[in-house]
């Protein structure tokens, strides 16, 4: 630690472009983004939250996912996008750890709460007599605070592993934001440890979870087409598409950036993938869950009317 500390002070991130006015543009649009996400997310808090219909399983889990998306979103977007409106790619060593171990967690908070969530469907298509009693609010409180403190241990092992290393070659990060890889790339230590470490770890908990959303919906489909009236099965299927679309766009972007080979990373295009991991997930999950879903979409309206009413008497 003491080498890190006498050899490096600050590290450079990657620009967006070399054009000044490009740097602009992106910033704007990134900073666009933001805001759409940040505004979609609280929103459904709101909702789920004011709403007294939406006081169920599946819509706490869901006002949950969407404070860990606004706070995942907010970790390095309005950085990314301040540092290129003022041009200033400088971030210090503890606001880069800071920003690995943010990411981390909300990354892993995110997947263990949507693999909860395929849980909570499988529970309430599958054994819907016994769902209050599966599903009470004590356990939904319980499998929460479970995702968060075990987070908290990932997300600090891996921050902590990582900063135990000497970066003494460079301090340029080729990406916008501070990542393991990026930074496992410029070290002058030895990083085996480091990469079987996150490889590993990643495979185990991807995996796990990924395993057991499959068998969930091989269960939930299953039931689902003995359903004997049509229109039942279409309701079945509508609480659970959003969820696996979500699903599938968070696993394939987390996926391509944490497993590719090391040497390969701090390219163009994964700067560009890791904006769609990082960006893009967030910002479409309030807009997937409240198109799909009629509850989500009449409780909005009601917050609006709410709104435009207190406007109008104001």
């Amino acid at each position: 630690m003491s080498n890190f500390t006498t050899i490096v002070t600050e590290f450079l991130l990657m620009e967006f472009s070399d054009t000044r006015e490009l740097q602009i543009l992106y910033s704007l649009l990134f900073f666009l983004f933001y805001s759409a996400g940040l505004m979609g997310n609280l929103l459904i808090v709101i909702v789920t939250t004011f709403d007294r219909r939406l006081h169920t399983p599946m819509y706490f889990f869901l006002r949950n996912l969407s404070i860990v998306d606004a706070c995942f979103i907010s970790v390095t977007v309005p950085q990314a996008s301040i540092n290129s409106l003022v041009n200033n790619r400088v971030i210090s060593v503890t606001g880069c750890a800071a920003q690995i171990f943010l990411m981390t967690f909300m990354a892993y908070v995110e997947f263990t709460l949507l693999t909860v969530m395929a849980r909570d469907r499988y529970v309430a298509i599958c054994h819907p007599l016994l769902y209050p009693v599966i599903m009470s609010h004590r356990v939904c409180m319980q499998m929460t605070l479970i995702c968060l403190f075990t987070g908290l241990l990932y997300a600090g092992f891996h921050t902590g592993y990582t900063f135990r290393l000497s970066f003494c070659q460079s301090n340029v990060i080729h990406q916008f934001f501070c990542d393991i890889p990026s930074l496992l790339k410029i070290s002058c230590s030895e990083t085996f440890g480091n990469t079987l470490s996150l490889l590993g770890s990643v495979v185990v908990i991807g995996v796990g979870c990924f395993a057991f959303i499959t068998a969930s919906y091989i269960s939930i489909f299953s039931t689902v087409l003995r359903f004997p009236v049509k229109e039942d099965q279409r309701k079945a299927f509508s609480t659970c598409v959003p969820h696996i679309i979500v699903v599938s766009l968070f696993l394939i972007s987390t996926s391509y950036v944490h497993l590719q080979p090391l040497s390969d990373s701090g390219s163009l295009k994964d700067v560009i993938i890791s904006i769609f991991y990082s960006i893009i997930p967030p910002f479409l999950n309030p807009i997937i869950y409240s198109l799909r879903n009629k509850q989500i979409k009449e409780a909005i309206r009601i917050v609006v009317k709410r709104m435009l009413l207190l406007r109008n008497k104001a």
